[in-house]
């Protein structure tokens, strides 16, 4: 049953720049306040399945604290919620974003905006942990990351690098739960320079040696486990295998930005977080199946608007700067782009001049393949008191997981086995027809 039947126009609940062929041929010159047909028609055009292909990746943009959906995707510039925020005009007729994100509004026409999605959870781990997996935090198991799914879901040959990568990780870096550690994201911080601990210390031939007396130790322990082994219940000699293989593969290459040209450095922003966002595309490129970049700082208890504001510039900055690379390097429609947090700020700005937690309402935006472009769904209260969740257009976090798995090609009705022998599927949302390219 498809939870979201319309999407309205500027008047409604929800904006829309995407129509089908057959809507636009029936409603003629009712719709002259739209966009050109002609450019509409070759957009549908453009995105027809036949046309199209699956994602194969998925770069994450997350925003840890919980941004202000106040003060970047969904102003409301004037009303008594917005505060000191300004709104702009975007590339997409009649969608505003706030003035904090001027490079983002020119590719906003690339995007898919939700900005009525709700969660149950106001606390910053466990709302973590929701957004990331798809599941409220259940104290018998945890549950896989996106990541996760997409390496045990997804096949890749020739790839010999971690397939699941977290850029300036964090205490809820997201992990492999009940599919393993195995999954679990690998975990690095600014690619200013080459990654650490991978040179070898030592010189070849006593490298070698060490080897030769590790698997001594390896062919010992396998003494009376073989059963165990072929089990794979231990890991080791293949935790072994594969950093070995890491250490001396090419690929590495791709975790360090120091030979891109400085022109396209200084388009994702020289900070941490533009710098991660330039590497996820390199990783990607190389086969990588899902990179998580994690811009923190976005908790603003009190002084709000200036906090955000500066998070905002950087976001602003990598956000718009990763879609372009991604379109210029002709990898667009083999990659997902999400970007969003845990949850958004309060539309009542506190004493200290903050705003506080706030899951009943806020913004996350996708783009790439597998999702529709210049679709906003959905929006808040302007006056603050109207909890999005009692609205028709309501998303909720597991509605997302679905989607991205279904433009994956991942069945996410599927039923895992946990260890302890609970099916669990793969996701409980449904996918959101409206964003999604082929619905």
């Amino acid at each position: 049953m498809n939870r979201f039947p319309n999407m309205l126009g500027p008047e409604g609940c929800g904006t829309a720049a995407h129509f089908s062929r057959r809507t636009l041929l029936q409603a003629g010159a009712g719709l002259a306040w739209l966009t050109p047909l002609s450019r509409l028609l070759a957009a549908s055009s453009e995105q027809s399945p036949a046309a199209r292909r699956r994602p194969k990746s998925v770069i994450v943009l997350w925003m840890q604290g919980g941004p202000s959906q106040l003060e970047t995707w969904d102003p409301h510039a004037g009303k008594l919620i917005g505060g000191d925020v300004k709104a702009i005009d975007t590339s997409v007729s009649g969608v505003q974003l706030a003035d904090t994100m001027p490079f983002t509004a020119e590719i906003m026409d690339q995007v898919s905006l939700l900005r009525c999605v709700t969660s149950k959870e106001g606390d910053h781990e466990r709302a973590t942990y929701n957004m990331q997996t798809g599941y409220r935090p259940d104290p018998t198991l945890v549950h896989p990351a996106i990541g996760a799914v997409m390496c045990h879901e997804l096949s890749v040959d020739g790839v010999e690098i971690p397939r699941h990568i977290s850029i300036f990780p964090s205490e809820f870096s997201p992990k492999g739960g009940f599919l393993g550690n195995k999954y679990d994201a690998f975990r690095m911080y600014d690619p200013i320079g080459p990654l650490p601990d991978l040179p070898k210390r030592v010189g070849e031939d006593r490298f070698e040696a060490r080897m030769a007396d590790l698997d001594i130790l390896e062919s010992s322990f396998a003494r009376g486990r073989r059963a165990d082994m072929e089990a794979n219940k231990t890991l080791h000699r293949k935790t072994v295998e594969r950093a070995t293989t890491m250490m001396t593969s090419d690929q590495i290459g791709a975790f360090n930005i120091d030979e891109v040209p400085q022109a396209i450095k200084d388009r994702f922003g020289d900070n941490g977080f533009g710098r991660g966002c330039l590497c996820a595309t390199q990783l990607i490129e190389t086969g990588v199946r899902c990179v998580q970049v994690t811009l923190s700082g976005w908790d603003t208890h009190a002084n709000n608007h200036q906090l955000q504001s500066a998070r905002a510039a950087q976001l602003d900055a990598a956000f718009s700067a990763t879609i372009k690379y991604l379109q210029e390097k002709e990898m667009f429609e083999d990659t997902l782009v999400l970007c969003g947090g845990e949850f958004g700020r309060t539309p009542k700005i506190n004493p200290a001049a903050g705003r506080d937690h706030w899951p009943h309402g806020f913004s996350v935006a996708l783009a790439g393949g597998g999702i529709r472009r210049g679709v906003v769904l959905g929006e808040t209260d302007p006056e603050g008191g109207k909890i999005t969740a009692d609205t028709k257009h309501a998303v909720r976090v597991e509605d997302i997981h679905a989607t991205i798995h279904s433009a994956l090609g991942i069945d996410f009705t599927k039923d895992y086995q946990t260890p302890i022998g609970r099916p669990m599927a793969i996701c409980q949302g449904e996918p959101i027809s409206q964003i999604i390219a082929d619905a």
